[in-house]
């Protein structure tokens, strides 16, 4: 008996991998500009966020964290920028219930970082002081959606 026939296979498990991470689209608007330069920015910040998850092949995914964020002062649009950061996924041995929360939470989450510093950036590049996005608990958000859709299934038995 040789050394090789003793080993014992390795269990594989779920596997993940990063295959590519990539900006999708970009929008970089200033609607009231120079005006908007010639008085004191003070705006108001809104944020609006989505994920959109697109299975490409067996097991490759393809997900989308798509961010947009306007700043207006009063009626007045300061700047409206729209990122949508993407990446392709690797996700092998994974059941139903664990690929939910994966593609749902775990990758937005890796886009995350992406998408803000893009967003800082042209914020700065359009004239305006950087904006800092705080970070986002994608678990929290992927757990609030799922509970919504359950309810309905619930309430319909």
């Amino acid at each position: 008996m040789t050394e090789e026939d003793n080993q014992v296979p390795a269990e594989s498990g779920p596997e993940f991998a990063i295959l590519r991470i990539y900006l999708k689209d970009v929008s970089f608007e200033t609607p009231n500009s120079p005006g908007v330069f010639a008085q004191e920015f003070k705006p108001e910040i809104s944020l609006q966020l989505n994920t959109a998850i697109k299975k490409i092949e067996n097991d490759i995914y393809e997900v989308v964290l798509s961010i947009t964020v306007t700043a207006k002062q009063g009626e007045q649009t300061g700047f409206l920028v729209e990122v949508q950061q993407a990446g392709l996924f690797t996700l092998k041995g994974f059941d139903e219930a664990q690929k939910g929360p994966m593609l749902g939470a775990y990758c937005p989450n890796t886009l995350f970082p992406y998408a803000r510093e893009e967003i800082s950036g042209l914020v700065s590049k359009g004239g305006f002081p950087p904006v800092l996005l705080s970070p986002i608990n994608f678990d929290m958000i992927y757990a609030e959606k799922a509970a919504e859709n359950a309810q309905p299934a619930a309430s319909a038995s």
